[in-house]
């Protein structure tokens, strides 16, 4: 393993850090034995945008202070000069804040599409920066004309938490041929969250921003526990979630939400500080394949398309699932009809079993099935889209009396396989997405406040056609963290002290990335090239 100069990598990651550019990562001589009033820039072991050489335009799509929850809202004009189609798109966003303030979830739409969903780093009173790039070239369609710009990091500014949230949001455009043909449109749900899709689409995926915030329980959702368990935030059916979507009220997709955890988690931001849980800063989108329902879509008229989370408490809030829409369409046809042939839901199991005692404990195993099916037939032949998609959840949760000591290991896995059958042979992608959990927070006799966490994002992607393999990749971010300090005294007094690592490996058929990053109190003391 290389040591790697922290500004040759990210100068293009895909969350930046800002200062000690052009400095390798810290002597042991030079780690303080607490945090102080700074420390270096956020930053990920996630791998950086590729960017093509040559020509590229920018457009500045939002700048401003974001104080209370007042909304930023402005114009997008379409780059001059390179054209109206582009190998890639690149988002980017700069932030800084210094002071004292909470993490804030934020969005940024254009044209009413969601094309970024966020959270913020914690600052420290001398002030941080840092950047989060994004590929947005799925959305070209929506950068062809004139849109409208919302975003919105709400926040609050008081005498107490003074920190404002000053950031610039900008698109870059590559001229050129992209790897993969972009939606011919990107739509959002109308009034009654209503659908019209061209009546020549072939193909339709959605997209669900889901993320459970906003404060409440919710945000801790992997924490909640049955109604008669003697707990902070409760639910009857205990922690299972589950995002589902349907169309006129027929069940057309699930998936288990990413257990995300934003930068003042578990109850302690000193882990966070420098290295962000994974996804943080750039959530990801549940995708589900509604080309099966394409026949039923395909009518002209307006249909229903509702996203639920399961297991949410009734009349709670706490969830925010925003949709957008993508479709392909057949330029041979003015109209492709279809049908949907298969639509098979298993029984959602769901078992949290409370066991009193010193400590308590809830254990919950859960999961459910569904497979859809459906035909097109198109300018060039009939296209049957089979999905199947299975859901498992398993978590073991512990705490004791006044929940000093709290503690959580949970897995969720969901696995899908798509087939398209059609012209020429069957190709079919299998992904197994395994999500962990499996930490604890202690707070001592001496108010002594201590986290020990383990987070991962795994996936496993493999693409036959034919029954042959033609691809293949495995990702596995992984992020450590060990950190402490003193409750219920001034900042200064917190004698607060941590360790986060992130190893981040995605491998495959395309190549090798590997890299690591370790932070003690603040200060970057590892940075590594596994490849």
């Amino acid at each position: 393993m290389k040591r790697r100069i922290v500004m040759s990598m990210l100068a293009g990651a895909s969350l930046l850090a800002s200062t000690l550019l052009g400095a390798g990562p810290a002597r042991a001589a030079d780690v303080p034995a607490e945090f102080g009033t700074d420390w270096h820039d956020p930053v990920t072991a996630a791998p950086p945008i590729t960017k093509p050489a040559g020509k590229s335009c920018q457009v500045t799509l939002a700048e401003a202070q974001f104080k209370d929850f007042t909304p930023y809202k402005g114009t997008y004009t379409p780059p001059d000069g390179c054209g109206d189609r582009w190998s890639k798109v690149v988002l980017r966003l700069d932030g800084k804040v210094k002071g004292r303030q909470f993490d804030r979830l934020g969005y940024l739409h254009v044209g009413g599409v969601e094309i970024l969903r966020t959270s913020t780093p914690e600052p420290s009173p001398d002030g941080i920066g840092w950047s989060v790039e994004k590929d947005v070239t799925r959305y070209s369609d929506t950068f062809r004309s004139r849109q409208d710009v919302e975003m919105l990091i709400g926040n609050v500014v008081d005498d107490t938490y003074t920190g404002v949230i000053d950031v610039k949001a900008t698109l870059t455009f590559y001229p050129g041929r992209p790897a993969a043909a972009p939606a011919d449109k990107v739509l959002t749900l109308g009034d009654g969250n209503t659908l019209t899709t061209p009546r020549n689409s072939e193909r339709i995926l959605a997209e669900v921003y889901a993320t459970g915030s906003g404060g409440g329980c919710e945000e801790f959702w992997y924490l909640a526990v049955p109604a008669k368990a003697p707990y902070s935030c409760q639910a009857d059916g205990g922690p299972y979630r589950e995002v589902q979507i349907k169309v006129d009220g027929q069940l057309a997709g699930i998936a288990a939400p990413f257990p995300h955890v934003w930068t003042g988690g578990w109850s302690n931001p000193f882990l966070w500080y420098v290295v962000p849980a994974p996804r943080a800063f750039d959530v990801k989108p549940i995708e589900y394949d509604l080309t099966p329902f394409a026949g039923l879509l395909n009518d002209g008229r307006p249909h229903k398309v509702d996203v639920s989370v399961v297991g949410v408490p009734e009349g709670q809030s706490g969830w925010s699932a925003p949709v957008n829409v993508l479709v392909w369409q057949d330029a041979g046809r003015a109209h492709v009809p279809g049908k949907l042939t298969l639509d098979r839901a298993g029984d959602l199991a769901n078992s949290s079993t409370y066991t009193a005692g010193s400590p308590e404990r809830v254990d919950t195993q859960a999961g459910h099935r569904l497979t859809v099916s459906g035909y097109v037939d198109t300018s060039h032949g009939r296209v049957t889209t089979t999905f199947s998609r299975t859901l498992a959840n398993t978590s073991a949760h512990q705490w004791t009396d006044g929940e000093n000591v709290d503690s959580l290991d949970a897995t969720w896995n969901d696995d899908e396989s798509v087939t398209v059958e059609g012209r020429g042979p069957a190709r079919t992608t299998l992904t197994h997405r395994t999500y962990t959990m499996d930490g604890s927070t202690t707070i001592g006799g001496d108010a002594r406040l201590r986290t020990v966490l383990t987070l991962g994002d795994r996936a496993a992607v493999v693409e036959t056609r034919g029954g042959r393999r033609t691809s293949w990749s495995r990702l596995d971010d992984t992020v450590t963290g060990d950190a402490g300090y003193t409750t219920g005294v001034p900042r200064d007094q917190r004698h607060a002290v941590g360790t986060t690592g992130e190893r981040y490996r995605l491998y495959g058929s395309a190549g090798c990335y590997d890299r690591s990053l370790t932070t003690v109190q603040g200060v970057l003391t590892e940075d590594r090239d596994g490849c």
